[in-house]
């Protein structure tokens, strides 16, 4: 069976301005990256004559075992395609820290993929090397400001502005810094985060244009005084500079399908330390250009769909049309108890209990006003008796289960999926509704989301937590809405309880305030912002062959 970059490479891709001919982007608009990809000046695409329909993609809690989310997006899209229906394909931007790490790339598999895959998944339009180096950029003027005697007078105990870098490295979640003495600045502590947990990668994501994005900047909070003020990066007068260095990363990128379908990748943060959605700049174009946008959020629904719906689309007056639920045989017989190693042998019995996961996820959409259409993502081990079982369950939970073999047939094996979704597209979501409104407090917009999404029994939020919530309320922030970092792997916050834990505890170790991007974090359990590298990273078997080719990236 061939690998993905192997079917990657044998793809006949066409020029990006043919493809941005068949997606209706005009000449003018696009800015050539090389052949095969591109950004789009959206000040230069004509006037909108229409509002497309939006689809999510989402999942099941994700296991070893594979769920396929990002390739059943590709796929949707390509039948939808195929069935004569105007798509656009709406992807965030892989991170280089899974690549290297253990999850591997973000561009799809099989037959289902955005191309071309290595560049997307290694450095790409250079967008998230954008964002670390703004970052960075207001960490060093940051630390300049205090040196050069701290006008502004930041309490360094209250700094709350860390630095980032693309790439997992459990070693610079903690540091103490700056040390070697007077000329290198005062000594404290700090740390790093992964660059897609950056709140710049978030309010590039949320931000409506160029203006915006400066506005929401300045609106940073980087630390507070000793009386508890807060002080902002407009203060550090950081801003404008960030906003030169973000003028390109803020333009969508084109690419395209192995099918030579147009698709919009732009952003990219993580749905279990982020709110896990690509840009509304991307998805708001995409809906003018195309009668169909076809988009997904990270990890299972219980991160991805509900910061999608509760965060995206309520800052970006979105509505969701229809939602697509992926679920494979291998991942839930894993929720059902099978060990990874036993998945090849049949076993109806663990795919019916494993089945709860999918079930606590289709009610909790439902909660939004949406039943989601299941794509049962399908691998050749799979036999028709496991597959009845799932088809059975989603009957008995309200749902339609559609077999899709879009990674070994491309588009061709979604045509169902793409026909029954489109139909419920065109037929629209009226009741939707987010989960919460703006005025519930913060402290129980987390129970909500607690209670309702992870069905916890209990949530522990600590009264400096406590405390901390309501100084931000005070301050004109109580109205934002809630984003949890937790674990994706499961209901709770304990990774190996699988399946549909209920009646557990949610434990919030701290909280952190976007001022910029819009929301409040929750940290919840162990969940890190500066993820580590396996004990066997994939990087140990990335190379290059002797015709320079790259090997090992998947």
């Amino acid at each position: 069976m061939p690998t993905d970059i192997e079917i990657a490479r044998q793809a006949t891709l066409k020029p990006i301005a043919q493809v941005a001919a068949q997606a209706g982007v005009p000449e003018a608009a696009l800015i050539p990256y090389g052949r095969h990809k591109a950004k789009i000046d959206l000040g230069q695409l004509p006037p909108a004559s229409g509002t497309g329909k939006l689809i999510l993609v989402t999942a099941i809690n994700p296991t070893p075992a594979g769920e396929g989310k990002t390739t059943t997006s590709v796929g949707l899209s390509d039948a939808l395609h195929r069935i004569g229906k105007k798509t656009m394909l709406c992807l965030r931007e892989p991170s280089l820290g899974p690549c290297f790490g253990v999850k591997g790339g973000g561009a799809g598999g099989g037959k289902s993929q955005v191309m071309p895959m290595d560049e997307i998944n290694l450095h790409f339009t250079g967008d998230f090397h954008a964002i670390t180096s703004a970052h960075n950029l207001l960490s060093a003027m940051l630390d300049n400001h205090i040196y050069w005697g701290n006008a502004l007078e930041i309490d360094l105990r209250r700094v709350t502005w860390r630095r980032v870098l693309d790439m997992n490295d459990r070693a610079l979640r903690q540091i103490v810094g700056p040390l070697g003495g007077v000329s290198n600045g005062f000594p404290r502590e700090t740390g790093f985060d992964i660059t897609v947990a950056s709140e710049i990668m978030a309010i590039l994501c949320l931000a409506a244009d160029l203006s915006d994005l400066q506005r929401r900047l300045g609106d940073i909070i980087v630390g507070y005084r000793r009386d508890k003020t807060p002080v902002f990066c407009r203060d550090i007068k950081a801003d404008s500079a960030m906003t030169v260095l973000l003028k390109d990363a803020i333009l969508p990128n084109l690419v395209q399908t192995l099918e030579n379908n147009p698709a919009l990748l732009h952003g990219g943060p993580f749905a279990n330390i982020a709110h896990g959605c690509n840009s509304l700049i991307a998805t708001k174009a995409a809906l003018v250009m195309a009668d169909y946008v076809v988009t997904e959020a990270g990890f299972g629904a219980d991160l991805g769909a509900e910061k999608f719906m509760d965060v995206k689309c309520r800052m970006g007056g979105l509505t969701p049309d229809a939602v697509v639920l992926v679920a494979t045989v291998r991942a839930l017989k894993m929720h059902g108890g099978v060990a990874k190693k036993d998945l090849g042998a049949a076993n109806p019995e663990a795919v019916r209990a494993g089945a709860v996961n999918l079930r606590q996820h289709i009610e909790n959409l439902q909660k939004f006003g949406l039943t989601p259409t299941i794509a049962i993502n399908h691998f050749h081990t799979d036999t028709d008796e496991e597959v009845g079982v799932i088809q059975e369950m989603a009957r008995q939970f309200g749902a339609d289960a559609i077999i899709c073999r879009h990674w070994a047939d491309g588009g061709a094996g979604a045509e169902e999926l793409a026909r029954i979704v489109a139909a419920k597209a065109d037929a629209g979501a009226p009741a939707f509704k987010p989960l919460y409104p703006d005025s519930m407090k913060l402290a129980e917009k987390i129970e909500t989301v607690a209670g309702e999404i992870y069905r916890a029994a209990s949530v522990v939020i600590p009264v400096p937590v406590r405390k901390q919530l309501q100084q931000w309320e005070e301050m004109g922030y109580g109205h934002f809405p809630i984003c949890m970092a937790k674990t994706q792997y499961s209901f709770s916050t304990d990774p190996a309880a699988m399946g549909a834990p209920q009646g557990h505890e949610i434990a919030v170790r701290e909280v952190r305030l976007s001022a910029g991007a819009g929301f409040v974090v929750a940290i919840c359990g162990e969940i890190m912002t500066m993820p580590g590298l396996p004990r066997v990273p994939s990087a140990e078997s990335i190379h290059l062959d002797e015709n320079g080719l790259i090997e090992g990236l998947f």
